[in-house]
């Protein structure tokens, strides 16, 4: 799959809840290989961004199936770990705000407030359950992709809606974005 293949806000199934995924077929390796060669084409067009994660909606594709970049840190690195079915079980820590995209909300970031620990637990592809500690940039991002598989996209976090928005300029930089000229025309919240 490419990039184009990334469904972006306002497509109304990024609001529709993903059904569990009962069985683990060679569908759904396929879907996992299909997740994962979005995410690598969509950045390799992006010279400043990462592909941290993407959930199966994000192709269109309503299962409870995330995949999660191995090495957040080098773009050279190119495995993901997918999760199936994933859930918190334990929120814990602090809840700090940090800046968060989406590669389903086009050039928008935004300061999301997340819980800086959790537990997860969730089935590996060979259908074993598996439970594990997350914190800090790892905790967010498994934290955003379950509200993908929820529903849920990132900006629905965010309050203050006339000074939170962001993008991305040339050189990488976070600036400031116009919340009438971008996230209201393209409707992007909720109305």
């Amino acid at each position: 799959m490419k990039k184009e293949d990334i469904i972006t806000l306002p497509n109304p199934h990024l609001r529709q809840k993903s059904s569990r995924v009962h069985v683990i077929t060679d569908a759904i390796h396929a879907l996992i290989k299909d997740m994962t060669s979005a995410s690598i084409d969509w950045e390799d067009s992006r010279p400043h961004e990462i592909s941290a994660a993407l959930a199966a909606v994000q192709i269109d594709n309503l299962e409870r199936v995330v995949i999660v970049r191995s090495d957040f840190d080098d773009k050279a690195v190119r495995d993901f770990t997918p999760l199936i079915n994933p859930e918190i079980v334990k929120f814990e820590g602090n809840i700090v705000s940090d800046y968060e995209g989406c590669l389903s909300v086009s050039g928008v970031y935004g300061k999301v407030p997340r819980y800086t620990k959790i537990r997860v637990k969730a089935l590996d592809t060979e259908g074993n359950e598996i439970r594990f500690k997350a914190e800090g940039f790892l905790a967010r991002v498994i934290q955003h992709e379950i509200d993908h598989t929820n529903g849920i996209v990132f900006i629905d976090h965010i309050r203050d809606q006339h000074d939170a928005f962001y993008t991305l300029d040339d050189k990488g930089e976070l600036q400031p974005l116009s919340y009438d000229e971008h996230i209201a025309k393209n409707h992007l919240l909720w109305d």
